[in-house]
């Protein structure tokens, strides 16, 4: 009697980061119904950005920055699609090619040696210096998450004071309109 040996795949599912263009109706309660829907389920927001983008139909966009299996992706695009605010769901991520940016200011002591090098890093990121003192500096960075958070990896044995960042901002690039 030979035994029979069955192959089942495994189901190795990984976390990936997903940009979501949301398109809803600019009311009340929109965002807060949209946070829930994550916040109700255990999801996590990695960043969150939200702008009106038609004034005359009264549209926003919200661009959420997630992470999950493919399966959890799926499943968060289904249930925002269901929202009855909610016009279109994009995921940038695998849709198509996209452009994303985020902007952040920096603030770094200033003093010394430290105000020099702050200053070379700066110049190196092509960050702005929009504020200055004598005892700091504030930087303005434009770029994708990855080169703000190198920025501020070097920024902080300068001297790191405080950090504010937009979240991300993301578009599909060609010439189709989200909408």
């Amino acid at each position: 009697m030979t035994d029979i040996v069955y192959d089942i795949p495994t189901i190795t599912e990984t976390k990936s980061r997903h940009i979501l263009a949301v398109l809803v109706d600019n009311e009340f309660g929109v965002l807060a119904r949209v946070i829930g829907l994550f916040s109700g389920r255990g999801y996590n927001i990695e960043s969150l950005t939200v702008a009106e983008v038609e004034h005359q139909q009264k549209l926003s966009r919200i661009t959420i920055v997630t992470s999950g299996t493919e399966m959890v992706i799926e499943q968060i695009k289904r249930l925002l699609e269901k929202m009855v605010p909610v016009h279109r769901v994009h995921d940038l991520t695998v849709e198509s090619p996209h452009v994303e940016r985020e902007l952040a200011l920096i603030k770094v002591k200033g003093l010394g040696e430290q105000r020099v090098e702050s200053l070379r890093i700066a110049d190196i990121f092509r960050a702005r210096v929009v504020d200055s003192t004598t005892q700091s500096f504030v930087f303005e960075l434009t770029g994708t998450s990855e080169k703000i958070d190198a920025f501020i990896a070097l920024m902080q044995p300068l001297g790191l004071i405080e950090i504010c960042r937009t979240g991300v901002a993301a578009v599909a690039r060609g010439a189709e309109a989200f909408g």
